[in-house]
């Protein structure tokens, strides 16, 4: 079975067991709950085999007839040898009543180890994309690791942004690698700093999409779309769009920034002695405002397309990693090897079963909210797992006695000599 007869079989199943509902499985597979319930019947009556086409290993009604396929072949190896491609198929329509497309001779001829005589083209001249008319509207983001200290220190990050409009660097900052938090911060100092941009240019880095063997869950199927990351969770709770790039050459403007700054910042961080990322950092913001003002270029609209923020935002709800968990039966939220127990409210007393989404920020502080409203929380006490977890084993005092083994004193040592002098005196 292919991907999309593995999806439904997996589906149907499910409905088959009680575990989803047609309606739902209708919105997964994208069709009506009287088709979910015809698989269904197929399901039970045929099994797996029931998802398969219905045409599988039958011969499609418009397959080429191998005595046309051989005759295509001969005359391209004879009477028309030397035609190209598009040549043969308008020869073989007019002089041999064979009419085919392009593609079909192409295919035919291809099978066969037929290649058409014509050279490829060479390559279309390029042309710089054009600007977007207004700052704001377009920023390409990225990061290059270099060895921005040189021999001083070790190599770190850039991560940064540039204007499409107008080059202007909004922000930038350096990091140990390319990183979810670089761009968090990132974006966080932008949005303080200018607003809210209109879109955001990118490569398909992992910090930004999943990698196309990732394997999509239940929830996304029936979704029909990938889960973000969390940097994609941010662009969207942001209003940001998120364009992704398909070569270095399409976001060449933040690629000639990282070759300006690779040469001149190097420089400025040569002479200023920097050794640390933290002092880098400093230099840096130093920097921007000066290359800014010797880069920019007017927009082709006046003003700014930068979102003002929002009354109400609190970037600490926005600006940190969320995560999906299901409150337990006693009240407790798990969350790697932290407890955090839901304390009951006037009106309602109990969040066993709720599914809440776990506020994590960068500097390891949690919270849980649940439909937007933040829980009042506190430090669960361990459970028995934790305990038994930093509970001592025979294994580990065995161990702990052989590190620690008692001190024996050296072949050389005083006391060694005076056992012997009490021997010899008895």
């Amino acid at each position: 079975m292919n991907r999309e007869e593995q999806k439904r079989l997996m589906v149907v199943s499910a409905v088959g067991e009680g575990r989803l509902g047609a309606g739902e499985a209708a919105v997964g597979l994208g069709l009506s709950v009287r088709q979910v319930r015809r698989l269904l019947a197929r399901f039970r009556k045929e099994g797996a085999a029931a998802m398969a086409h219905g045409n599988r290993g039958k011969k499609p009604y418009n397959k080429l007839d191998d005595s046309v396929v051989v005759k295509v072949r001969q005359l391209a190896q004879s009477k028309y040898a030397g035609l190209n491609t598009q040549h043969l198929t308008e020869i073989l329509s007019e002089s041999e009543g064979l009419i085919l497309s392009r593609s079909t001779v192409r295919r035919v001829l291809l099978g066969a180890g037929i290649k058409s005589p014509k050279t490829r083209r060479s390559p279309q001249h390029r042309s710089r994309r054009e600007r977007r008319a207004q700052r704001g509207v377009l920023l390409q983001i990225d990061g290059s690791p270099h060895d921005w200290l040189e021999d001083r220190g070790p190599s770190f990050c850039l991560v940064g942004a540039i204007d499409d409009a107008t080059n202007e660097v909004p922000y930038a900052l350096f990091r140990k690698e390319e990183d979810t938090q670089g761009y968090f911060e990132l974006l966080r100092n932008i949005v303080a700093i200018h607003g809210i941009p209109l879109a955001v240019y990118r490569d398909r880095h992992s910090i930004f999409q999943h990698p196309e063997k990732h394997r999509e869950s239940l929830e996304e199927q029936l979704a029909g779309e990938r889960e973000p990351t969390q940097f994609g969770r941010l662009l969207k709770e942001l209003g940001i769009e998120s364009i992704p790039a398909y070569s270095a050459e399409a976001k060449g403007r933040v690629e000639r920034l990282w070759g300006t700054l690779q040469d001149r910042l190097v420089s400025e961080l040569r002479v200023a002695g920097a050794q640390t990322m933290a002092e880098a950092n400093q230099v840096l913001a130093d920097f921007l405002p000066r290359y800014n003002r010797r880069f920019m270029v007017p927009s082709a609209q006046p003003g700014s397309a930068y979102l003002p923020i929002p009354p109400g935002f609190v970037p600490e709800e926005v600006f940190c990693l969320k995560h999906q968990r299901t409150v337990g039966s006693d009240n407790v939220v798990r969350f790697n090897n932290r407890r955090l127990q839901v304390l009951p409210e006037a009106g309602r007393p109990s969040y066993a079963r709720a599914r809440v989404t776990v506020h994590e920020s960068f500097d390891g502080r949690l919270a849980v909210y649940y439909k937007g409203q933040r829980l009042a929380t506190t430090d669960a006490p361990p459970d028995a797992a934790q305990l038994r977890s930093h509970k001592p084993t025979a294994d580990h005092l065995v161990k702990s006695l052989l590190r620690h083994r008692p001190w024996k004193p050296g072949p050389n040592h005083p006391w060694r000599g005076s056992r012997k002098v009490f021997h010899d005196r008895g």
